[in-house]
């Protein structure tokens, strides 16, 4: 019996490592990209300045004078990313609403699959479907429209972020006690009027949670960008022109237009870490308003 017990405690004890071990792969991975992104980052500042780098209105790395104003690229992600979330926000929202409540089960069960469906198309599809599709219909509404442009891109990229943020508002939704909702009845309130009024400020935590995690995911969209809006950097915000974003360029410094430990190359590292920064930045808000104003019932 000794031994038996001995033996389910060794076993126990090897499980509980084997976990941990796997736990802290993910923290390991982090660390890791941290110190070569940033590593790779003090070697381009020590020839770039950081008020160049910050202020500067010219994004011209590969070329001859160089510039390294990062603004451009950050003005072209802001673009196509405020596009994207005019498209996502409102949609996504509002399929939320009817999942959670309005649609019946059968129908439920049926647009359900195809939102996944949606989520689960390969982004690349969604840049040609921009750069084949949408840009022509664009270019007939507006003729002087660019083959290449933030308006295609951002559109697309809207649509890919539907099922994103129907997904995590229908369940913030789900979650918020029918008792609300009977009660909201019993005072004569419509059915509109128990969603805009009870359900969504109940569950308004996980709806914004949603649009900053959707938000993000549209910061660091490659394809749909590289294929779609250009790889013009310019400091421009009409949405007709061709733009290039931060993931764009880093796709186009990596598939060889620099050599390896130059200054352009080094470049991508700090285009990277702005990226980083970012994003890191909007899980932090969107995990403290999840936090902060999360209703528990």
């Amino acid at each position: 019996m000794v031994d038996s017990a001995g033996k389910g405690f060794r076993r126990e004890k090897g499980v509980e490592i084997l976990l941990a071990l796997a736990a802290s792969v993910s923290v390991l991975v982090t660390i890791g990209i941290v110190v070569s992104l940033f590593s790779e980052t003090a070697g381009f500042f020590k020839e770039v300045s950081v008020k160049e780098f910050f202020t500067g209105t010219k994004w011209t790395p590969l070329f001859s004078p160089a510039h390294y104003g990062i603004a451009p690229l950050v003005a072209g992600t802001m673009l196509v990313t405020v596009i994207a979330m005019i498209v996502a926000a409102p949609l996504g929202l509002a399929s939320a609403i009817y999942l959670s409540e309005y649609a019946p089960d059968g129908v439920r069960r049926l647009i359900k699959p195809v939102l996944e469906i949606l989520a689960g198309i390969p982004t690349i599809v969604y840049g040609y479907f921009a750069l084949t599709f949408v840009t022509p219909i664009i270019r007939a509404v507006f003729p002087q429209t660019n083959v290449f442009n933030a308006l295609s891109a951002g559109i697309v990229m809207g649509i890919m972020l539907i099922p994103m943020i129907s997904s995590l508002s229908e369940d913030a939704m789900t979650a918020v006690p029918n008792s609300l909702r009977e009660a909201a009845y019993a005072l004569g309130a419509t059915k509109l009027e128990v969603s805009y009024k009870v359900v969504i400020p109940a569950a308004v935590s996980g709806i914004v949670a949603s649009f900053i995690l959707a938000f993000s995911r549209a910061i660091g969209e490659t394809m749909i960008v590289t294929l779609a809006a250009g790889s013009t950097p310019k400091l421009t915000f009409n949405p007709l022109d061709s733009i290039q974003t931060m993931t764009a360029f880093i796709v186009q410094v990596m598939l060889g237009d620099a050599p390896f430990g130059s200054i352009e190359y080094k470049s991508v590292y700090a285009v990277a870490s702005v990226l980083f920064v970012v994003t890191l930045s909007l899980n932090l808000i969107g995990t403290w308003i999840v936090r902060r104003y999360k209703e528990v019932y």
